[in-house]
């Protein structure tokens, strides 16, 4: 999943300083919030603001960095398992529930793009990608219904990642609604009971879903 403006190659000294400041980036905005200031990353990398400014232009440019190294070191290998997989449906739930897995570890990553469709269809491209190739798979299994199609899958897909917004974070929630979306979209319901109830916090205020900010690949 690369970012839709590629980089130039970076000397290593600057490569070091931009994995200081990724890695600072995802520390802050876990510790308060999406709103946290970049002075705040810069002084939590241990390098100056000119250096965090010279390497990215802005928040959403620098959130956009640190979520595709997130992807790519969680959620890509999943994919590439999920795709070998002679079981389709199966490799279908396990990037899905990678993706939800890291959803919920940088909520807050996500809530400061929440909205921006354009800025994240870059890194999340060829997600979709995967999740058509499964989909098509497994319907050909028959382990998938016939009827479910890419705009239904992106529609779920807004919707579980929205449930990160009603959770504590870095809970795994999700994992009750996603066992629901499982067994609306398998040919046969699984036989295993639903994960436990996790019940809403009482202080969550719903916000809208950050996948609501993708390019819909049918749609357009």
């Amino acid at each position: 999943m690369s970012l839709a403006v590629a980089r130039k190659p970076l000397r290593a000294d600057a490569a070091r300083n931009v994995d200081k400041i990724i890695t600072a980036a995802r520390q802050c905005f876990r510790e308060f919030g999406p709103d946290v200031p970049l002075q705040t990353i810069a002084m939590t990398a241990g390098v100056g603001p000119a250096t965090l400014f010279r390497n990215f232009a802005d928040k959403e440019e620098l959130v956009l960095a640190a979520l595709n190294r997130q992807l790519r070191l969680t959620v890509d290998p999943v994919i590439e398992g999920a795709l070998a997989d002679i079981d389709a449906a199966a490799g279908l739930f396990r990037v899905m529930e990678s993706l939800m897995d890291a959803s919920s570890a940088d909520a807050n990553l996500l809530g400061a793009v929440a909205g921006r469709r354009e800025l994240l269809t870059g890194i999340t491209g060829s997600l979709m990608e995967s999740i058509s190739v499964l989909l098509v798979r497994g319907q050909g299994q028959g382990s998938l219904r016939p009827d479910i199609s890419m705009t239904d899958m992106f529609r779920l897909l807004a919707m579980l990642i929205g449930v990160v917004d009603t959770m504590e974070p870095g809970s795994d929630a999700w994992r009750r609604p996603l066992a629901l979306v499982e067994d609306a979209i398998r040919t046969t319901r699984p036989a295993r009971p639903l994960p436990p109830h996790v019940p809403v916090p009482a202080a969550t205020t719903p916000a809208a879903p950050p996948l609501a900010a993708l390019e819909d690949p049918e749609l357009g």
